[in-house]
C-alpha cells in the first residue's frame, strides 16, 4: 500500500525563496526547503506532492487534483494570495481538504493587509513567523490528526 500524501502548496513568489527578502524569509531556497521537508515526511510514513506557482489558477488546479487522489490534506503558503485568493478559499472549501495554513514571517508583525487571512478560518490551524519550523508542524498535524 502507498504512503499517504500530502500536498505542499506555494504560492507566489516563493520560487524566489533565498534570494528574495533573506531579512524576512530566511536564506535557504525552496529547493533545500523541500528537500527537508521530504526527509520529515519520510521518517513519518508519508509522502510530499510540492506544487509551486505563481498562477491561481494552478493553484486552485492542483487543490482540486490532489482531493480527487486521496491525499491526506495541504500544507498550504498561498503567499499574498492568502489576502486575496477567494478561488483558493472555496477550492478548498469545494474539496473539503483538510489544510494547515503556514507563512514563514509572522504576518502580524507586517503591514496590516497581510493580518487578513481568506483561509484561516476553515484551516485545521494556522503556523505564522517560524521560517521551515511552520511546514514541519503542518505536516506532523495532518499526520497526527488524518492518520492517528
Amino acid at each position: 500500500m502507498a504512503a499517504p500524501t500530502i500536498l505542499v502548496l506555494q504560492g507566489p513568489n516563493l520560487n524566489l525563496l533565498g534570494v528574495r527578502e533573506p531579512e524576512v524569509y530566511g536564506s535557504t531556497t525552496l529547493t533545500q526547503l523541500q528537500q527537508r521537508l521530504d526527509l520529515l515526511a519520510a521518517e513519518l510514513g508519508v509522502r510530499l506532492r510540492h506544487v509551486q506557482s505563481n498562477h491561481e489558477g494552478e493553484l486552485v488546479d492542483a487543490i482540486q487534483i490532489a482531493a480527487a487522489d486521496g491525499c491526506l490534506g495541504a500544507v498550504v503558503n498561498a503567499g499574498a494570495y492568502t489576502h486575496t485568493s477567494v478561488a483558493l478559499r472555496d477550492a478548498l472549501i469545494g474539496t473539503a481538504l483538510p489544510f494547515v495554513e503556514v507563512h514563514l514571517s509572522n504576518v502580524f508583525a507586517r503591514e496590516s493587509f497581510r493580518h487578513v487571512s481568506m483561509m484561516s478560518d476553515v484551516a485545521l490551524g494556522v503556523v505564522t513567523g517560524l521560517g521551515a519550523a511552520g511546514y514541519e508542524a503542518g505536516i506532523r498535524a495532518l499526520v497526527e490528526t488524518r492518520v492517528g
